[in-house]
């Protein structure tokens, strides 16, 4: 009888045969990384803030597009608004490829009234504050916007925006003016040019043109001699809220 049931259980399973396994179980999930990491919640306001981010850089680059493209009639409907998202710190400035590009070192320079602690009054020396600016990007592998056009930026919008006499033409001529001496006033107070006791009441600045040097190999001749362009003297305001206002709206 055993001899039967053992060769029943062979023709089952063939002589050779061993009785399967259970397969493998399957392998587990691999975790999630990135924002698929994150909760719904979590997700849908990283969505929101790369939506914000691309609206924002997409408008930039059309209000860019506008500023440097020919007249048409978006700029003619809209010119105001290009001109307030562009000047001063996005204007596009092609003079490097002008056929005869800008062959002058132009250095801005800052000069302050203090009172004194005891009661008087001094005034300090020229601040060159271009070459402050370049010797901080002199080198600088990743030099900063501020280091690089901050300064160069405001002394020309004050240019355009006022004629020989130093006059204001137009509307944003306050403004370039309020603008300009705010940057003058932080770099003076970086400086500590007021000194112990003392306030900066009024400031002057200046530029101070020199020609570039032709090459050897030219014929031309160059004055070496600098030129100055001197502005009249600005009061200092006590709280420095109109200089606030005026940057909030040039960077805007």
């Amino acid at each position: 009888m055993a001899d039967a049931h053992a060769a029943g259980s062979a023709a089952r399973h063939g002589p050779d045969e061993e009785p399967q396994a259970d397969p493998p179980a399957p392998p587990s999930p691999e975790p999630r990384i990135g924002v698929a990491a994150l909760s719904l919640r979590y997700q849908i306001g990283a969505a929101l803030a790369l939506a914000v981010v691309a609206i924002a850089v997409c408008v930039h680059i059309g209000m860019v597009f506008l500023h440097v493209a020919p007249p048409n009639t978006v700029t003619k409907q809209h010119g105001k608004a290009i001109d307030d998202w562009i000047y001063p710190e996005f204007e596009q400035n092609w003079k490097l490829f002008a056929p005869n590009p800008l062959q002058q070192n132009i250095a801005v320079q800052v000069r302050a009234e203090v009172a004194t602690g005891d009661g008087g009054t001094r005034t300090t020396g020229w601040y060159d504050l271009s070459a402050q600016d370049g010797r901080a990007i002199d080198g600088n592998l990743l030099p900063s916007h501020t280091q690089q056009n901050e300064l160069r930026r405001a002394w020309d919008f004050f240019l355009a925006t006022h004629d020989t006499q130093n006059r204001p033409v137009g509307l944003r001529g306050a403004l370039s003016e309020t603008y300009l001496r705010h940057i003058v006033e932080l770099r003076l107070d970086r400086a500590d040019a007021a000194g112990a006791g003392g306030v900066v009441e009024r400031v002057q600045v200046r530029s101070r043109t020199t020609n570039v040097r032709p090459p050897k190999w030219s014929d031309e001749q160059v004055s070496d001699k600098p030129t100055y362009r001197v502005l009249p003297w600005w009061w200092v305001p006590k709280d420095g809220a109109d200089a606030a206002a005026a940057t909030q709206e040039v960077a805007r």
